[in-house]
């Protein structure tokens, strides 16, 4: 994952039942509480809709997340 407030949400997500409770009803308002840039915010709501983050394990997570962020990454 790119960067620290990413890994943040993420872990976030995965530890705390309340933010996971509050990120599967919504998403937008968690996501508003991080330094989150435009393209890891997309890159998040696309692997929520795609396999559920609250649902999903981490492994699983970082291996939808990463393609995303490469691909939405700005080119040299």
């Amino acid at each position: 994952m790119k960067s620290q407030a990413l890994q943040e949400l993420v872990n976030k997500i995965f530890s705390d039942d309340s933010t996971r409770i509050k990120f599967g009803s919504d998403p937008e308002s968690v996501l508003s509480e991080y330094a989150l840039t435009e393209p890891e915010k997309r890159a998040v709501m696309s692997t929520h809709a795609k396999i559920g983050l609250v649902t999903s394990n981490s492994p699983q997570l970082e291996a939808a997340l990463k393609p995303t962020m490469e691909w939405l990454a700005p080119q040299p």
